[in-house]
């Protein structure tokens, strides 16, 4: 289950916008909104892998946001 607060955080972090970053890995906008809103269940490997180099997250910070593990 991905983080999607923390991806949306690490985002703004990283000075950019949800398009900024749509447009740097080569998705449309809309396309990465939505993955979001489905709480980033869509997301490919490749997609992922797009997403931590553009916002150059470590991969101890990758991992905490796209392989976030449920607590209860």
């Amino acid at each position: 289950m991905v983080n999607v607060n923390k991806l949306r955080g690490a985002v703004v972090e990283h000075g950019f916008t949800m398009e900024s970053l749509a447009n740097s890995i080569g998705m449309d906008r809309a396309t990465l909104y939505r993955k979001i809103v489905n709480n980033g269940e869509t997301f490919t490997l490749k997609e992922v892998d797009g997403i931590v180099k553009a916002l150059s997250l470590t991969p101890d910070e990758g991992m905490r946001i796209f392989f976030a593990q449920n607590i209860a």
